[in-house]
């Protein structure tokens, strides 16, 4: 490794080649004749000493191969994208994606037509940016042809050869040059990446919601979300992807105080202030039906929060995880806790801490229709709106429960309650009950 390299890591690099699971995966390859590496982020994460999750190989062996050899040496292979060469190798319950080197022979900015090759420079040359292009093989020897390591010490993010042409062999790489220079980069972001993405904006709109979806929340969850949020605001391309202008100031006010950064929550502060907010977005990045209930739920937590003058208190908390439940009062307290006004009090958040912790149970309204029907209400539409107009004291009284509440609100739903119709006796026949009936609504 070169000097440039010695400000990383190499014994992350030497950890993760110890690694049991990964040694029988390589032995598994070891053919003379034929090489395989560790290629992309794994590389890149163990240089600089973070956590490795998945693992990834490049190989000069045919993926038919792959299969023969992991299989004879105990080992599962799934075919999991053969037709481009990967092989997923499973080895003792964990997965190793194996490719067999290739490059593009085709692009349209979504999809590659690819060959399979021998040739790791060349390989290395196709990928999206310098510190992705890494590889190291079994020996631990680190190979880098396009300047990676020291793009890595340096914390710069900067596509591979011409920017424009990386991004038009697949637009997503848009993004991605964001993402990555939220998650590695240090100081600004790269002036030719960053050209390039600007010219290739229009190129997004070819690109399916759901990559786009995933590509925004893993960009989220970056620690440099905030200050690439700015950079994206600037550029206009935050307003394409949200379909709407994103609260900067928000996102950055919330990011400090998350213990682990939250991607639906960071989306919410970026970019929900109502309802129509949370549909807008559903459809702009196909979100799915839980993350559009969960900004819609903030939306309307959050609602009586503004221009609100006073800190909530208890009771408000009760209310609010009654009306809208504990997980959209918490994002609301969250994204709104940067505001200049404190949004609880002590109290109100010793209450909203024991609700999320389960400690309080979720208050439900003590009083329900049966229970009403039984004491000798009338079923029908007059009975709801009984019990509508009990919950509102119920609320206003701050979700008291127990046996005295109930009692309460259930003597108030049924003074307001219609009276079930009178019984007659067995010997009244149905016409002449249907006639006294209509003699009383004419009184």
């Amino acid at each position: 490794m070169s000097g440039e390299a010695g400000r990383l890591a190499p014994e992350g690099l030497t950890a993760l080649l110890a690694r049991a699971r990964l040694r029988r995966v390589l032995d598994a390859l070891a053919v003379p004749g034929e090489e395989t590496r560790l290629v992309g982020g794994a590389v890149r994460d163990a240089l600089l000493g973070r956590a490795v999750t998945d693992i990834d190989l490049a190989t000069t062996l045919r993926p038919e191969a792959v299969m023969e050899r992991v299989a004879q040496a105990g080992l599962r292979p799934v075919p999991t994208g053969i037709d481009h060469g990967t092989v997923t190798v499973v080895a003792g319950g964990e997965p190793f994606e194996v490719t067999t080197l290739r490059e593009d022979i085709e692009t349209d900015g979504r999809h590659a037509v690819v060959r399979f090759g021998r040739d790791f420079a060349q390989d290395a040359a196709r990928r999206d940016f310098s510190i992705n292009a890494l590889s190291v093989g079994p020996d631990g020897q680190v190979h880098d042809t396009v300047g990676g390591l020291a793009d890595l010490a340096a914390g710069r993010v900067r596509f591979i050869g011409e920017a424009g042409q990386r991004i038009r062999e697949d637009y997503l790489r848009v993004l991605r040059f964001f993402r990555f220079h939220a998650r590695y980069g240090r100081g600004p972001i790269d002036p030719a990446g960053l050209s390039a993405a600007i010219a290739a904006r229009d190129g997004l709109s070819s690109l399916s919601r759901e990559r786009v979806r995933m590509e925004l929340l893993k960009l989220l969850t970056a620690p440099g979300a905030p200050e690439a949020a700015v950079i994206l605001s600037g550029t206009g391309l935050l307003q394409r992807l949200l379909g709407g202008i994103g609260d900067l100031g928000r996102l950055a006010r919330l990011a400090p105080t998350e213990t682990a950064p939250d991607p639906v929550r960071r989306l919410a502060a970026l970019a929900v202030h109502a309802g129509p907010d949370a549909e807008r977005l559903r459809d702009a990045l196909r979100l799915s039906r839980a993350e559009h209930a969960r900004l819609s739920g903030f939306a309307a937590a959050a609602a009586p929060l503004h221009g609100s003058t006073t800190p909530l208190d208890a009771a408000d908390i009760r209310r609010l995880v009654a009306l809208h439940g504990v997980a959209a009062v918490a994002d609301a307290t969250a994204i709104l806790a940067g505001e200049p006004r404190p949004v609880l009090d002590p109290e109100a958040g010793r209450a909203l801490a024991a609700f999320a912790s389960g400690a309080e149970p979720v208050p439900v309204l003590p009083v329900t229709g049966a229970a009403l029907v039984a004491r000798g209400a009338a079923p029908g539409r007059a009975l709801g709106a009984a019990l509508a107009r009990a919950r509102q004291a119920w609320l206003a009284a701050g979700c008291p429960t127990g046996r005295e509440a109930r009692e309460r609100l259930t003597a108030l739903a049924l003074a307001s309650a219609p009276d079930p119709p009178r019984a007659f006796s067995d010997e009244v026949d149905a016409g002449s009950s249907q006639k006294m009936r209509q003699n009383k609504n004419l009184e």
